[in-house]
């Protein structure tokens, strides 16, 4: 393939002034069409992510019911069980990241993590199945089935394997799609992230609104076998066109390198780490990793967004159980109403892809990355504000019409008569939030970060969402700590119809409230990289089926000398 010249690059979105809010580029970088092979590897990698995204929302998107029902635990814990198991899958791909920046490369971290998962959802079926209904009884008339421990057993740990698949995944293939097409320009992978994310929420549409209505209302052991399937389909697409696959070597140990720069420079005179200056460490290494730290406040603001995404998991979905799930004669499945998070998303990517973007470009008048992000953040704060006025209608209804009993997967329910589907706008404003926090977070954390940083940042992103959802059910202990678990005054009780769960709506948006003013003073002051400086000068062999070896190359452009060249650079954050 034919060489991208750094010099002819400019940023995904360029700011000028301390506003940033003029991004376009000064010239445009050449753009030309995807060849046919790249339209086949991304297709591949696409559609693999469809299919990987289709199988952990349809582990997800039932988990309070099934463990209410199957497992036999209390709703406060099933609750706590998922945001746990969410958090976990988020923290994972830090490791994934270094393993393979350091260790096996994006490839082969992708396709080991995929067996990881596999082996997992082997094991969540198991859980599930019926053994009476195949084995019978014994000699002496007694079914042969698993104990609920047993099946607890068989359960947690299929979350633990789907938990490193799914993290291993996460961190590497944004990143190793969007380096087949990086050498067509900032424009072509801004485009890729834009429809990865489609992809990702088609493959979360078919879930909530398929399999989750399996789960709930055939059973939940064919509802866990459709996402194994699923998976294995996802491995052999991935597979398919290894050959036709760029890929980047490892290198060494960046968290090591990383944290003996911080310690040489004591995090604050970087000078002091660089070779130029009689330190260990090369100039443009200590450049990025200043690049990386420059990142972490954003990440940190982006942490209560993620709290304040998980509600759909956990808290919606227990409001959901106590409305009316029918729709004409047929019951919905309570986490059918991701299905219009996921629809928003799905209208307004290609949307603001192709028609609200290259407008405002054509203007001068781009948002930049952290506005974007900004403006996710307010639209998260309504959707729990609509979701505390919608609590407090539902108790009412409640007081003047009495209840419904509901019988969800074989749980009775007292619920409102209010249907589900009022549940629609707070649902819908976080997939809004989405297309602007969560897009613009992995294009933002892809353009900032060194090319051989990019596995490890990418898993930092992925990481504010796991400790996103940590945050929320630490939110959820606090709330129940402070406010007790017995109705009327806890704001977090076992049977939410007898507390006052709408305050603890309204205390999240509040918070995300003070969190977002907060992100607007660091967006203010946050200083874009250019893009020579997110660029590891140090050559990188790029396998490319279209060259004959050798084929010297980095990842940014040819590099004559394969040696560092020096940019000025503050020393100091």
């Amino acid at each position: 393939m034919a060489s991208f010249d750094p010099d002819e690059s400019e940023p995904l979105l360029k700011r000028t002034g301390r506003e940033g809010a003029n991004m376009e580029a000064e010239k445009k970088p050449s753009s030309r069409p995807m060849s046919r092979q790249q339209l086949v590897v991304v297709g591949c990698i696409l559609m693999c992510e469809l299919c990987e995204r289709l199988t952990y929302y349809s582990v997800t998107a039932n988990v309070v019911l099934f463990c209410t029902n199957t497992l036999k635990l209390e709703s406060t814990t099933a609750a706590t069980v998922s945001l746990v198991f969410s958090g976990t899958v988020f923290i994972i791909p830090v490791i994934g990241g270094y393993i393979a920046d350091t260790l096996a490369g994006k490839y082969n971290t992708i396709l080991g993590s995929g067996l990881i998962y596999v082996l997992g959802l082997f094991l969540l079926p198991t859980s599930a199945f019926d053994y009476t209904d195949f084995f019978g009884t014994d000699d002496d008339g007694v079914p042969f089935d698993l104990s609920t421990s047993m099946r607890r057993v068989y359960y947690f740990m299929g979350l633990v394997f789907v938990a490193i698949g799914t993290g291993g995944i996460k961190a590497n293939v944004g990143p190793f799609g969007a380096q087949q097409v990086e050498d067509l320009g900032p424009e072509a992978v801004q485009s890729f992230f834009n429809w990865f994310y489609w992809f990702i929420n088609a493959g979360s549409f078919i879930a909530f609104l398929g399999v989750a209505y399996i789960q709930q209302n055939v059973s939940f052991s064919l509802g866990y076998l459709i996402p194994f399937i699923s998976m294995i389909v996802a491995l052999v697409i991935f597979v398919a066109v290894k050959s036709k696959y760029k890929q980047t070597p490892p290198g060494g140990s960046i968290i090591v390198d990383s944290l003996g720069v911080c310690c040489d420079a004591g995090c604050r005179k970087f000078d002091n780490a660089r070779k130029s200056n009689g330190g260990k460490y090369p100039d443009d290494f200590v450049t990025g990793v200043i690049a990386v730290l420059r990142v972490i406040p954003v990440f940190l603001l982006i942490i209560l967004y993620w709290a304040i995404y998980s509600q759909m998991q956990s808290t919606f979905f227990l409001q959901g159980e106590r409305m009316d799930a029918k729709l004409g004669s047929v019951i919905m499945p309570i986490a059918v109403l991701n299905v219009f998070n996921t629809i928003i998303i799905l209208i307004l990517i290609p949307i603001m892809d192709k028609v609200v973007y290259p407008f405002l470009a054509k203007y001068n008048r781009s948002p930049t990355h952290l506005q974007r992000i900004g403006l996710g953040f307010v639209l998260s704060a309504l959707s729990v504000l609509v979701a505390g006025i919608l609590e407090i209608y539902r108790k009412k209804d409640i007081e003047e019409n009495g209840v419904i009993e509901q019988k969800l997967s074989g749980d009775t329910f007292n619920a409102s008569s209010i249907s589900i589907f009022a549940q629609v706008p707070q649902f819908a404003l976080v997939g809004a939030s989405e297309v602007f926090a969560s897009v613009s977070g992995l294009e933002f954390a892809y353009s900032q970060a060194p090319s051989f940083m990019q596995g490890l940042v990418m898993g930092l992103f992925l990481m504010t969402s796991g400790i996103g959802n940590y945050v929320s059910e630490a939110i959820l202990e606090i709330v129940k700590e402070v406010t007790g678990a017995d109705p009327p005054d806890a704001w977090f009780p076992e049977e939410m119809n007898d507390g006052k769960t709408e305050n603890l709506f309204f205390m999240l948006a509040a918070l995300m409230a003070v969190n977002t003013l907060v992100f607007v003073v660091v967006a203010y002051f946050y200083k874009y990289k250019a893009p020579e400086e997110t660029q590891y000068l140090e050559a990188e062999k790029v396998v490319d089926p279209d060259k004959p070896p050798p084929y010297e190359q980095t990842t940014g452009g040819f590099h004559e000398n394969h040696g560092y060249s020096e940019h000025p650079e503050s020393t100091r954050l």
